[in-house]
């Protein structure tokens, strides 16, 4: 049995955060129909390259396994009625469309929860419903104007965005907790409502110390590249082969760094004792570390910090990223069978750990449609049998 056996979800979602959010329902147990444009489907369907051996954008295949697909038509009445019938007997709505979009079709939250009362409807949008409701939500207009680039890059003036749509992930993120906040709701009061989370917000939110640091002081971050603008050192070291990481969070890991550095009497140095003072003396400390940490191999000086307690580590490629993954034991990546494929469906393990209810890995990211006939029938003969 998995953890939302019997909840089911109409996925109106496309492209990253919405997907993503209900993937995650779906590896829960959740039934998550996934409703795409005929001929189209998901844009992600075409994001590529890279594809897999059977030619699909491993774009899409990352947030959409363990769903069923049915192709519907909106603008078409049939279809639209059988969009509808999903969504009035869904537990769990997810879409994210601009504002406006789904109430045109009779798919709004008021339009469900007049016939479907304890629905849990999710909106995502960009910006809002309010003012922000006509603007598009794209990671990338996201991280720039809601100051996550002002922060990012390798130096003042020359702000990036992150590798990976992290607002996007994020958004999802906090749209799966607003559900499972409103399914526990709704099974104690039968009272369904609506979750609304933004791209906007969730990074404001996301943006932790940074964010803080204004909203409590007054403080506007800048771009301090690879540095943290509180804790030093905390930031990536040369090394004599590749960088390393070395996050030093306490006194005694400084200690402990500079008498592997063969310099233990900078720990004592009074413009070195505490945080506070290494942060204000930084550019010196860090030229100081610099010239030793350049003299020996990354993983040589790795394991000798790892020996004395300092977190550290070389900077990764994705496929060394797995190989400590596996490694360390946490199995990263699952395969997934299916019949009609020649081979399985490798897949990015969900990174949530369940004693009793662990997520499952029963369906492989689905092909356009594929399930239409399938939910077709499913919804005509729950119909009839509650006619009769």
């Amino acid at each position: 049995m998995s953890a939302l056996d019997g909840v089911l979800v109409a996925d109106f979602s496309r492209v990253l955060a919405g997907p993503y959010a209900t993937m995650l329902l779906a590896d829960l147990g959740a039934d998550v129909v996934k409703v795409e444009r005929p001929g189209k489907g998901d844009d992600t369907r075409a994001w590529g390259p890279p594809y897999d051996a059977d030619g699909t954008a491993t774009y899409y295949l990352a947030v959409n396994r363990n769903k069923r697909s049915i192709a519907l038509d909106l603008t078409d009445p049939a279809d639209l009625a059988t969009a509808r019938e999903l969504a009035h007997r869904a537990d769990v709505i997810v879409q994210n469309f601009r504002p406006g979009t789904m109430e045109r079709y009779g798919l709004g939250y008021a339009d469900i929860a007049a016939v479907n009362p304890g629905a849990v409807y999710c909106s995502v949008t960009g910006f809002g419903s309010g003012a922000g409701a006509d603007r598009p939500g794209y990671d990338l207009l996201v991280q720039a104007v809601g100051g996550l680039m002002s922060v990012t890059g390798a130096q003042p003036g020359e702000p990036v965005k992150a590798g990976v749509a992290v607002v996007d992930v994020i958004t999802g993120l906090h749209a799966t907790i607003g559900i499972l906040a409103a399914l526990r709701h709704r099974d104690a009061t039968g009272e369904g409502q609506h979750v609304e989370v933004s791209l906007l917000s969730s990074l404001l939110s996301a943006l932790v110390n940074q964010a803080s640091g204004y909203v409590s002081a007054g403080v506007v971050p800048g771009i301090l590249g690879n540095a943290h603008p509180s804790v030093v050192p905390y930031q990536l070291l040369p090394t004599a082969d590749r960088p390393l990481a070395v996050a030093v969070g306490t006194d005694a890991q400084f200690a402990a760094l500079c008498g592997v550095l063969g310099i233990p009497s900078v720990a004592g140095e009074p413009r070195y004792l505490t945080n506070a003072d290494r942060v204000r003396h930084r550019e010196a400390l860090i030229a100081t570390l610099c010239e030793r940490t350049a003299l020996r191999p990354a993983d040589e000086l790795a394991a000798a910090l790892s020996a004395v307690g300092v977190p550290c580590g070389p900077v990764n490629d994705l496929a060394g990223a797995f190989r400590l993954a596996t490694d360390l034991g946490l199995a990263p990546v699952v395969e997934i069978d299916e019949p009609d494929r020649d081979q399985p469906a490798r897949q990015v393990a969900n990174p949530i750990s369940l004693s009793g209810t662990p997520p499952r890995y029963d369906r492989p990211p689905p092909r356009l449609g594929q399930h239409t006939d399938d939910v077709r029938a499913w919804l005509t003969a729950t119909s009839s049998q509650e006619s009769n």
